[in-house]
């Protein structure tokens, strides 16, 4: 049996890292995973405009840029798009992200992967013109079919993963090739570059006064707009309210600190602004899982994956 042998690539910057792991699946079309721990990375590409790419994201959430639109994926979306569209600037709004890409290059994909099935027309082409042809980028919003196709890629016993990866990518294009494009479509919610360059300024805003309690009506004051507004464009573009952000941000920087100083737990909890002890414990543990200090006297591995995730 033919092992599957993938190629990795890891960028690193002062935001994180960034983890791709390729495997060849058939001639013209690979299979990507993707993790990130980051907030930002730049992906240089060969310009190829015969390159499409469908992507899945797991958890986390991703920011697309195609043609001046700014698309966001979240746990359980898929989407495709033509290579060349999308800008090489990759913004993880979570600060992380993982997923899988399928890319198809249709200057050397064959024509058709599935001749040798009766029952099975899986043309790439056909496929690919059908979701990219009318708009920059197709966004299908996660539903029970599509966990269902992507959800077993993720734990492949290594044996079998030459074969699966084509059984697997084989029913993505025929399911894509039977789906309503319409109908998935409903969702397809983009965002100008002045918005979610606002959103952005927004988190810079509340991350340089971690220490602070920053209200709605401070950002209204110092973004000079409603506060109604500040919410739906900071959600739209990171996918949780400006509280739940704000609360996340401050339980990771603090489960940080645990690790790296002898601070008590109090002192921690007084740098992020809870007098409290008992509210932050709550607060922790609901971003983070466990108690403040179960996660300081957790393994250093344990640690990690729960930051990294």
């Amino acid at each position: 049996m033919e092992e599957a042998v993938g190629r990795q690539k890891i960028i690193t910057n002062e935001t994180g890292g960034f983890k791709m792991t390729a495997y060849d699946v058939f001639p013209g079309i690979r299979l990507i995973y993707k993790s990130a721990s980051l907030s930002r990375c730049r992906l240089e590409t060969e310009k190829n405009e015969n390159i499409y790419v469908i992507d899945h994201c797991r958890k986390g959430r991703i920011e697309y840029v195609s043609r001046n639109e700014v698309y966001y994926l979240s746990a359980g979306d898929l989407s495709t798009n033509r290579r060349d569209d999308m800008e090489p600037e990759q913004y993880f709004p979570q600060n992380h992200y993982e997923g899988v890409t399928i890319e198809i290059d249709l200057g050397n994909a064959p024509e058709c992967l599935s001749c040798f099935l009766d029952d099975v027309d899986v043309r790439p082409e056909n496929v690919i013109r059908k979701y990219c042809g009318e708009d920059d980028c197709f966004i299908a919003r996660s539903d029970h079919s599509i966990e269902h196709i992507f959800s077993e890629l993720y734990s492949v016993p290594e044996s079998i993963r030459q074969g699966y990866y084509k059984v697997k990518i084989l029913e993505l294009l025929l399911f894509l090739s039977g789906m309503d494009r319409q109908s998935e479509q409903d969702e397809r919610k983009s965002f100008s570059k002045s918005q979610v360059g606002l959103a952005k300024a927004m988190c810079d805003y509340l991350t340089e006064n971690m220490d602070t309690r920053v209200t709605l009506d401070e950002l209204t004051d110092v973004f000079h707009m409603s506060g109604t507004q500040l919410k739906n464009i900071f959600k739209g573009v990171y996918g949780i309210s400006i509280y739940s952000y704000i609360r996340a941000r401050k339980m990771r920087s603090a489960a940080k600190m645990l690790r790296s100083t002898d601070e008590t737990v109090l002192e921690i909890a007084g740098r992020y602004g809870y007098e409290n002890g008992s509210k932050f414990a709550k607060a922790f543990r609901d971003t983070i899982g466990m108690s403040p200090r179960e996660f300081r006297e957790t393994s250093e591995d344990v640690a990690e994956g729960i930051l990294g995730s």
